[in-house]
């Protein structure tokens, strides 16, 4: 069993696009999608939930009244503002949930308590068992969340004895995406030919080289500025990175994308190149 995450520095690169196409071609496998703050993944391959379960990733401070003695300790040493002045009241939103209030309350006034901070779906696509999540908008428990969602689809690969886990990541360099990478045999890194794509993909990289995960480039809209192009590739050769396409700006894939259809299926050439990308994977896995 293999397991591969598909990353990208920053958002609208057509990661997800990428995902979904890579998983039609893909044989016994399960899907994970990780952008738990935005998940898409499931307009394109329109899953069908089996089962839902409430997500709970943090605790914040819940007060008995009855127990205060408003001797103001909690509001002393609170460094968030989340502990009003004139009566001792906790904020919620401001709340980041360190228990330093309820360690100093003399009274045992203040507890710590779990809350729902999103969901957790495991669902069945067209090209089999999909897990996939939503994070409450606010909740600060993503990276928590995504490695729920990486661990229930590693289960499942193994109760289900499947050749591979694909993995749509989160964009971005921060907690989610390193939650999405851990155990990973392999990152595809999908830019797009712009500064800020460039730059963005330079850094995730570094991010991928930290945890020593082989790693494919995948240039998206390449045609749109060749020159940005030419440098992404020089930069894959000079850091021996795998280039494993380039795809034009098509047409054929806004037209899908509008229909909630796979380029792959509409399209000979752009279904060649993305064979020629598991052909790629495949031996990339196999080194």
């Amino acid at each position: 069993m293999k397991e591969i995450t598909v990353i990208s520095g920053k958002g609208g690169t057509g990661k997800t696009t990428f995902t979904a196409n890579l998983a039609s071609l893909l044989d016994n496998l399960v899907v994970g999608d990780c952008d738990v703050d935005a998940p898409n993944l499931h307009l394109l391959l329109n899953p069908e939930n089996k089962s839902e379960a409430v997500f709970k990733g943090m605790k914040l401070a819940v007060k008995n009244d009855d127990l205060c003695i408003d001797c103001g300790l909690c509001y002393e040493n609170c460094r968030f503002n989340a502990i009003t002045a004139a009566d001792y009241q906790i904020k919620n939103l401001k709340c980041e949930g360190c228990a330093v209030c309820a360690y100093v309350c003399p009274t045992d006034a203040i507890k710590m308590e779990e809350i729902e901070t999103g969901t957790l779906y495991e669902a069945e696509s067209r090209f089999g068992e999909m897990v996939h999540a939503k994070l409450i908008p606010g909740a600060d428990t993503s990276g928590k969340l995504v490695s729920e969602v990486k661990n229930r689809a590693s289960e499942l690969a193994k109760e289900k004895n499947k050749d591979w886990i694909l993995i749509d990541g989160s964009p971005g360099i921060g907690c989610p995406v390193i939650a999405s990478l851990t155990g990973s045999d392999l990152a595809v890194l999908v830019t797009e030919p712009t500064m800020s794509g460039f730059a963005d993909l330079k850094r995730v990289m570094e991010v991928v080289n930290h945890f020593k995960i082989p790693a494919g480039i995948v240039i998206n809209k390449y045609d749109l500025n060749e020159n940005i192009s030419a440098k992404i590739e020089a930069y894959a050769a000079e850091e021996k990175i795998e280039l494993l396409t380039k795809i034009p700006y098509s047409r054929v894939i806004v037209d899908s994308l509008k229909k909630g259809e796979l380029f792959v299926d509409n399209d000979a050439e752009l279904r060649t190149k993305m064979l020629t990308v598991k052909e790629k994977l495949t031996k990339i896995l196999e080194r």
